[in-house]
């Protein structure tokens, strides 16, 4: 992983949780809000930036999905991974409170990760571009019945009250993000190594089924396999999938040429430490 990166790119606005995990990796990086995933990703492509700090995956409303079909064709490599815990903040301008609010606007990430606050107040939910900007608007609009759905950072940069908090349905909500970066940079072989492709299988009956026996009869284990349409049709499906491992070590070099005979695609987007909050969680469950 690149030790010493200069800017880091994300997708929000200042005091975004993609912001704060950008600081907490990176604390000496200047960072570079961008509007859109798409903006992030091309300013880690031209150069703009040296790493991206990108969500993948929320623990409670599941995978982003626009990141999801950006990686593939990006161009660009996972070279690390950070978990994030997730405390939103219900907030307003002075004078508000959850007797005036009537709407809350949030990245729609933000409003299926506070399902239960919403329904009890009887707010309607506003879908925003993010988080932070979504206190942005409430405090342009300096309207009592507006409230957003933010991190409490963003209470503080844009001066508004906080009416409740921690208002996540789940207290273990936790984001997962990927840092992206233009340089194919792989972790030395080691136990706690993942490794991130895509791949479509050939047409043929029990492809799939196929392709993944090589990581079963060689005891690689896989941690996630999700499918995603391509071009809008029903026939075309690209995987995208996490295994434990280095694609050097013995059992899963064999897994991949062995899906490799059955795929007509496959890419590896990065192979990458694990995050300790990995090991953390597990310490946990078997307590």
């Amino acid at each position: 992983m690149i030790l010493a990166p200069k800017r880091i790119a994300f997708q929000g606005e200042l005091s975004a949780f993609s912001h704060q995990a950008a600081n907490a990796v990176f604390p000496q990086a200047e960072v570079l809000p961008c509007p859109s995933f798409e903006d992030a990703f091309a300013a880690i492509q031209n150069g703009d930036a040296d790493l991206g700090m990108i969500p993948i995956e929320n623990s409670i409303a599941g995978r982003v999905g626009d990141v999801h079909h950006l990686l593939p064709t990006a161009g660009l490599h996972i070279i690390g991974e950070f978990f994030l815990p997730i405390r939103f903040q219900l907030m307003g301008v002075k004078g508000s409170s959850l007797a005036t609010v009537k709407t809350a606007r949030s990245h729609i990430m933000g409003l299926g990760q506070c399902r239960q606050i919403i329904r009890k107040l009887g707010l309607k939910p506003i879908v925003a571009a993010d988080t932070a900007g979504s206190a942005r608007e409430v405090a342009e609009m300096n309207d009592p019945s507006q409230a957003a759905i933010a991190p409490r950072l963003a209470a503080e940069v844009y001066g508004l009250d906080i009416l409740a908090e921690d208002i996540e349905d789940a207290a273990n909500n936790t984001t997962r993000f990927v840092i992206l970066s233009r340089q194919k940079i792989w972790a030395a072989p080691g136990r706690d190594c993942l490794t991130s492709f895509v791949f479509q299988v050939r047409n043929v009956p029990a492809a799939l089924y196929k392709a993944m026996g090589g990581f079963a009869t060689n005891g690689v284990n896989m941690t996630k396999l999700e499918s995603h349409m391509i071009g809008g049709r029903f026939v075309a499906t690209r995987f995208y999938a996490e295994i434990e491992g280095h694609p050097d070590d013995r059992p899963l070099k064999l897994a991949l040429e062995e899906l490799a005979f059955f795929a007509k695609e496959l890419t590896i987007l990065g192979v990458y430490s694990q995050h300790p909050w990995r090991a953390e969680v597990e310490k946990q469950v078997a307590e």
